[in-house]
């Protein structure tokens, strides 16, 4: 999200998390826009920061200036760098890129310093690929750790997602498949994915 009167209007649909991406080569860099920084330390939400191999001084000084309640790790983050940022103490979500079983792998070194892992669809760059991965690839899946799904969530996969079963599973990330422009939402599609997500529940 990087345009103040659209998160705005997402934050009233009463979702759980929103993120703000802090980096620069991305289309949804927060600071695109001008103001948002005093805008969203007023957010009543909890405020997900995005980063990128940033390095930790970056990362500590922008969650403490925004108040952000997460930090989303979506580079090649170490486990080290993780426990240094959650001795810090701040709440993390890791970011892992899934094709095959093995990528899961990884993500047990990183098990005791994060709160979150985002399984997002494997591609060539930062940022999602807007496509979703075989999520049956998670079955392989046995950390303890709760995990949200990425990539390519629209409309088109509340089915998918009624019907996907794993006791780690703790929600969806939705970004592109709902976007008008990049960091731009559509309200009415977001706000018809929250409400039927609800009544199935």
């Amino acid at each position: 999200m990087c345009d103040a009167v659209n998160i705005r209007e997402v934050a009233a649909l009463g979702i759980n998390l929103m993120g703000f991406i802090f980096y620069p080569k991305s289309p949804r860099y927060f600071y695109s826009k001008e103001g948002n920084e005093a805008m969203l330390r007023l957010l009543p939400l909890k405020k997900v920061g995005v980063f990128v191999d940033a390095p930790k001084s970056e990362i500590q000084a922008m969650a403490i200036r925004l108040n952000l309640d997460y930090l989303q790790l979506h580079g090649n983050e170490s486990p080290e760098d993780c426990r240094a940022l959650c001795r810090l103490g701040f709440s993390l979500i890791k970011a892992f890129s899934i094709a095959s079983e093995a990528d899961l792998d990884r993500t047990k070194d990183y098990e005791d310093y994060v709160d979150y892992f985002l399984f997002d669809t494997k591609c060539s760059t930062f940022g999602g690929s807007g496509r979703s991965f075989d999520w049956s690839l998670l079955s392989a899946y046995h950390c303890k750790t709760p995990f949200l799904l990425s990539g390519g969530i629209a409309l088109s996969s509340l089915e998918a997602i009624y019907g996907f079963r794993h006791p780690a599973f703790a929600g969806v990330d939705l970004n592109s498949g709902f976007e008008t422009a990049p960091g731009v939402k559509n309200v009415q599609q977001l706000r018809e994915f929250v409400e039927l997500i609800r009544n199935k529940q």
